[in-house]
């Protein structure tokens, strides 16, 4: 009997003892789920803080942005930047009159009896290619310069009011008033 109380009393220990691991065990998955729980809280707060730190960082640049566009607006009143640009504006128109000026004069002075001996010869040179003899045809023109570049498709009307019609004088003469132009 000693033997079977030994054996009770051993069976009883071991179950015990098994009880105090199960415990054990459930008190150990419970703590790893807190544990766990615990983790995701502490990833959460360290994104949160992370995301707070991006939003200062950005208020800080955006507050150094209004800074520099504080500083540009009172440099850049638009008042004086309309001002400028309409007396940039002027004195460049100014300029190009001036300098168109000049060229003209300089152009006169210089090249008047060659431009108008190349433009002579430029016309000689188109009326010979299409077969116009200018000697019989503008013996009758008018010498000199034509007043106004108005005056010149009225006096060509006239022209041709006092002469028969045909293709060729006028489309001869829409020719002549081109080169003209040039």
């Amino acid at each position: 009997m000693l033997c079977g109380r030994a054996k009770e009393k051993w069976r009883l220990q071991l179950v015990a003892a098994t009880r105090i691991l199960a415990r054990q065990l459930v008190r150990l998955r419970q703590q790893i789920t807190n544990l766990q729980g615990s983790r995701a809280q502490i990833r959460g707060v360290a994104t949160h803080t992370q995301a707070l730190y991006a939003s200062t960082s950005i208020s800080t640049g955006m507050k150094g942005a209004t800074k520099a566009m504080v500083a540009m607006n009172k440099q850049m009143a638009p008042a004086k930047q309309a001002k400028v640009i309409k007396e940039f504006q002027k004195q460049s128109a100014q300029m190009d009159m001036t300098i168109e000026m000049m060229s003209e004069a300089i152009d006169e002075t210089l090249d008047k009896d060659e431009a108008e001996e190349e433009t002579e010869e430029l016309t000689n040179q188109v009326l010979d290619e299409i077969g116009v003899d200018i000697a019989s045809q503008l013996s009758s023109a008018p010498k000199g310069r034509i007043a106004s570049k108005n005056a010149t498709p009225a006096a060509a009307a006239t022209a041709t009011a006092t002469r028969p019609q045909s293709t060729d004088v006028d489309d001869l003469e829409k020719r002549l008033a081109t080169l003209r132009r040039l």
